[in-house]
C-alpha cells in the first residue's frame, strides 16, 4: 500500500474524529493546521487508525509524529513487515 492510499484512508477516520466533513489531510497535515487536533483526539485518531490497519504504534511514535505523512510512512512500514 502506498502512502497515499494510506494517506486517503486516514481522510474518513480524521473526518470522524474530529466531527469534521470538510477536513482533508495532506502529508504535510499537522495538528496546528486543524483547531479540533488537541492531545486528547490525537490518541482517538491513533486508536482508531490501529484498528482500522490493525497495527499497533509504541509510544514513541504517538509522540514524534509530526505530520500525517510521518503518521503514514510509519503506518505503510508496519504494513509491509
Amino acid at each position: 500500500m502506498t502512502t497515499e492510499e494510506i494517506i486517503a484512508q486516514l481522510n474518513p477516520i480524521f473526518k470522524n474524529i474530529m466531527d469534521n466533513d470538510d477536513i482533508v489531510v495532506s502529508f504535510t497535515t499537522t495538528s496546528a493546521d486543524m483547531e479540533e487536533w488537541d492531545s486528547l483526539t490525537h490518541i482517538q485518531v491513533v486508536v482508531a487508525i490501529e484498528k482500522h490497519f490493525k497495527i499497533r504504534f509504541k509510544s514513541g511514535e504517538i509522540t514524534g509524529f509530526k505530520n500525517v505523512g510521518e503518521m503514514s510512512e510509519s503506518i505503510r512500514e508496519k504494513l509491509n513487515t
